[in-house]
C-alpha cells in the first residue's frame, strides 16, 4: 500500500487528458453495472478501443478501477478547491463553512460509491471501514492543508487543523455508510445553517 503523502500526491497530480475518454467510459460502466460485472471488453467498447489497445494501457482491471478511484478524487478535491476560491473575499470563517459543506455533500452523493454500497457492499465496506484508515488518513491531510492555509492567512482563530480534519474526516466517512439522518445532504443552504450552528462553534470558530 503506498504512503499517504504518495497516494495525495498522485490524487493532487494534473489529470492526464489523455485517458479522460477511457476513464470516463469505465466510469459509465462501473456505473451500469458495478465494477465486478463490468468487463474490460465492455469497458474497451465503450471507449471505442480493441481490447488489446485497452491491456496495453492497463494490465488488469484493478489497475483501471484504481485510476477510476484517482480522477474521481481529483475531481472532488477540484470541486472543493473551487468552491474555496469562489468564497475568496469572504471571512475565513464562511470559507469553512464552504469547505464543510463541499466536503460532506460530494463524498455523501457521489455516484460510484452510493452504487457500491447498494450493489457490492462486500467489496467496498471494508476500504470504508476495517481498512479506512488511509482514506480518512488521505482526507485529512488535504483538509488540514486547507485549514492551515486559512490560518496562515490570519483569517480564523488557531486551533488543532489536523484534528479538526480527523473530525471532518471521519463525519464524512459516517455521512457515506449512513446518509439517512438529521445532517442535511440534498439542501445546501441547510448544510451551510448546519456547519454555522455546530461545526464552527465546536471548533471554536464564531459564526459571522
Amino acid at each position: 500500500m503506498p504512503s499517504v503523502p504518495t497516494i495525495l500526491q498522485r490524487i493532487l497530480e494534473k489529470p492526464r487528458a489523455e485517458g479522460e475518454q477511457l476513464l470516463e467510459s469505465a466510469l459509465s460502466a462501473f456505473l451500469d453495472f458495478g465494477i465486478k460485472r463490468t468487463s474490460m471488453g465492455e469497458i474497451a467498447r465503450r471507449a471505442g478501443i480493441s481490447p488489446a489497445t485497452l491491456y496495453r494501457r492497463f494490465e488488469s482491471k484493478n489497475d483501471l478501477v484504481a485510476a477510476v478511484g484517482v480522477r474521481e478524487a481529483q475531481l472532488f478535491i477540484a470541486q472543493i478547491d473551487e468552491r474555496v476560491r469562489a468564497a475568496n473575499g469572504t471571512p475565513g470563517n464562511e470559507q469553512m463553512v464552504e469547505i464543510f459543506v463541499a466536503f460532506i455533500i460530494q463524498l455523501a452523493n457521489n455516484k460510484l460509491l452510493q452504487r457500491l454500497l447498494r450493489t457490492e457492499p462486500d467489496t467496498v465496506l471494508p476500504r470504508l471501514t476495517t481498512e479506512a484508515g488511509p482514506i480518512l488518513a488521505v482526507g485529512r491531510t488535504y483538509l488540514a492543508e486547507k485549514l492551515r492555509e486559512l490560518q496562515a492567512a490570519g483569517d480564523v482563530p488557531a486551533f488543532d487543523a489536523d484534528l479538526v480534519a480527523e473530525v471532518l474526516a471521519r463525519l464524512g466517512q459516517s455521512l457515506v455508510l449512513t446518509p439517512d439522518g438529521l445532517i442535511p445532504l440534498t439542501d445546501e443552504t441547510a448544510a451551510r445553517e448546519f456547519a454555522r450552528r455546530t461545526v464552527l462553534p465546536m471548533i471554536g470558530v464564531q459564526p459571522v
